[in-house]
C-alpha cells in the first residue's frame, strides 16, 4: 500500500498544479482587472495557462493527427489508421492511405517504450507515408492494464515483435528507433533461427543502445552507480485504485519525464519562462512551436516494472545483446545467425542519450552478414531526437535510408532473364 500511496500522491500532486494553473489563468483573466492598468494580471493569466496546460498533458495520450497525406499523384488521400495486430500490452498499426495503390515500400516502424508514445514518432511516419506503407508498434500505457494480462518485459517485446514481423512478411524493412534497437536486432536473430523465410528484408537502427558500454552517457552511468535494489526501492510503484491496472508494479511515466527533464533542465526552464512571455504578450498560439513540441514530450506512459528492470539488468548491466547472450523463452539468441539481412545503423553525433558506438557495435555482433550488406551513417550535428524526427532525419537521413532500403530490394528482385544472351 505505501508504493500505491506513493502513485497517488504523484497524480494528486499533478492534478493540484493543473488545478493552481486554471486558477490563476480565471484570477488573472477577470474582466474587472482590465480597468486596472497593471501588467502583474496579464503575467498571471500567463502563467496560469502554460501550467494548466503542461500538467495537463501529462496525462493526455495524444492524437495521431495524421487525417490526409498528398500522394506523388498531386491528389490529397485520407488516412485511416487500421490495428492488424491486436495485443493486451501493444498493438501493430497500418497507416492506410485510402485510393492509393499499395506501396512497394513496407516500412516497419518499432517505436520505443521509454515512457512517451508511439507518437512520438509522428513526424518519422508523416515523412515516410508519402511514398510507403508505414506500419508501427503502439505500446500501451501499463497503468491500464489489468493484472489479468500478466507480465511484460523484455523477452515478452522481443517476442511481439516476432510475432509482428511474422504477420507482415519478409519483404519488410524494419526500422527500429533507440531503445528497441537492440530487442529487434534479437528478434531478427531469433527468427533467423526458428523461421528464417519470415525474416525482413532490411533492419535500420537509429540511436539504440546495442551495446551501452562502447561510449558513456549519463543514461549508461546511472545504469552503473544504481543497484537494482536501490532501482526496485526508488523506481517502481503500484498503480493506484483510479486505473483499470490496479496493483500492477510500473516505473511511472511521471518519474521518467522528471529525469528526462533534469538532464537539460536549463534549457526547459528557458523554454516554459519565454513561452509565459510570448502569452502574456499576446505572441503565442495553440499550435505554435514550443506547444507542438511539449503536448508530445510531455505526455507519458507508464511501463511494467518488469520490462523496466529487466532492461537496465540485462541490456545495460549485464550487457546480454552486446555479449550475444541474450535468452528469449529459454532459447539462447545467436545473433551471427542473421546472415541475408541487411542492416544499416545511424548515430548522430551529439547524441547525449545513445552517444555514437553504442548503435553501430550491431554491425560486429552480424558476423554471419556480408560486409557490403552492411553499413553506418553519422549524422554529424543532430542529437538524440533529430535523427528520427528533426531537420537531420528530413533532410539526411530519410533519403539515406529510403535508398538503403531501394538498393536492397533490387538485389533481392530476380532480374528478367536476357532474351538476346547466347544469340550470334
Amino acid at each position: 500500500m505505501r508504493q500505491m500511496a506513493t502513485y497517488d500522491i504523484m497524480e494528486s500532486f499533478r492534478n493540484a498544479n493543473q488545478w493552481l494553473g486554471a486558477t490563476a489563468l480565471s484570477f488573472g483573466s477577470y474582466p474587472a482587472f482590465s480597468l486596472v492598468p497593471n501588467p502583474a494580471f496579464q503575467w498571471i493569466s500567463a502563467w496560469g495557462q502554460v501550467t494548466e496546460r503542461t500538467f495537463q498533458r501529462m496525462v493526455a495520450k495524444p492524437d495521431w493527427g495524421i487525417r490526409t497525406v498528398t500522394h506523388e499523384d498531386g491528389r490529397d488521400h485520407l488516412v485511416d489508421i487500421e490495428t492488424v495486430v491486436s495485443r493486451p500490452f501493444g498493438d501493430l498499426i497500418h497507416f492506410n492511405v485510402v485510393g492509393r495503390e499499395e506501396q512497394r515500400r513496407k516500412v516497419l516502424l518499432v517505436a520505443p517504450m521509454s515512457g512517451h508514445y508511439a507518437t512520438l514518432l509522428r513526424p518519422t511516419v508523416q515523412s515516410l507515408i508519402v511514398n510507403c506503407e508505414v506500419y508501427i508498434t503502439d505500446w500501451h500505457n501499463a497503468r491500464d492494464i489489468p493484472v489479468s494480462k500478466g507480465k511484460f518485459d523484455i523477452e515478452d517485446y522481443t517476442l511481439y515483435l516476432v510475432d509482428f514481423m511474422k504477420a507482415l512478411g519478409p519483404d519488410i524493412n524494419v526500422i527500429a528507433v533507440c531503445q528497441p534497437a537492440p530487442l529487434a536486432l534479437a528478434a531478427t536473430a531469433y527468427l533467423a533461427e526458428i523461421d528464417p523465410e519470415a525474416q525482413p528484408r532490411t533492419l535500420i537502427l537509429i540511436g539504440g543502445p546495442v551495446n551501452p558500454d562502447a561510449a558513456a552517457t549519463d543514461v549508461t552511468d546511472f545504469g552503473r552507480r544504481v543497484t537494482m535494489g536501490q532501482l526496485e526501492e526508488l523506481a517502481i510503484q503500484r498503480v493506484g485504485f483510479s486505473r483499470k491496472g490496479v496493483g500492477r508494479m510500473v516505473y511511472p511515466g511521471l518519474l521518467q519525464l522528471a529525469s528526462f527533464m533534469s538532464m537539460n533542465a536549463e534549457r526547459h526552464s528557458k523554454a516554459f519562462t519565454d513561452q509565459i512571455l510570448r502569452v502574456a504578450q499576446g505572441e503565442a498560439s495553440d499550435n505554435d512551436a514550443h506547444n507542438r513540441f511539449y503536448d508530445e514530450y510531455l505526455a507519458t506512459m507508464d511501463m511494467t516494472a518488469e520490462f523496466y528492470l529487466s532492461t537496465v539488468e540485462r541490456i545495460f548491466k549485464g550487457l546480454e545483446i552486446a555479449q550475444n547472450r541474450f535468452v528469449v523463452n529459454g532459447h539462447r539468441v545467436d545473433i551471427g545467425k542473421i546472415t541475408h539481412v541487411a542492416i544499416k545503423t545511424v548515430e548522430g553525433g551529439k547524441d547525449d542519450i545513445s552517444a555514437p558506438g553504442q548503435c553501430v557495435a550491431a554491425l560486429d555482433l552480424c558476423s554471419g552478414v556480408p560486409d557490403h550488406m552492411k553499413s553506418n551513417y553519422i549524422e554529424p550535428n543532430a542529437g538524440h531526437y533529430g535523427i528520427f524526427a528533426g531537420r537531420s532525419w528530413r533532410n539526411n537521413i530519410r533519403p539515406l535510408v529510403l535508398d538503403f532500403i531501394d538498393a536492397t530490394a533490387a538485389k533481392a528482385t530476380p532480374q528478367p532473364a536476357n532474351r538476346n544472351a547466347g544469340r550470334a
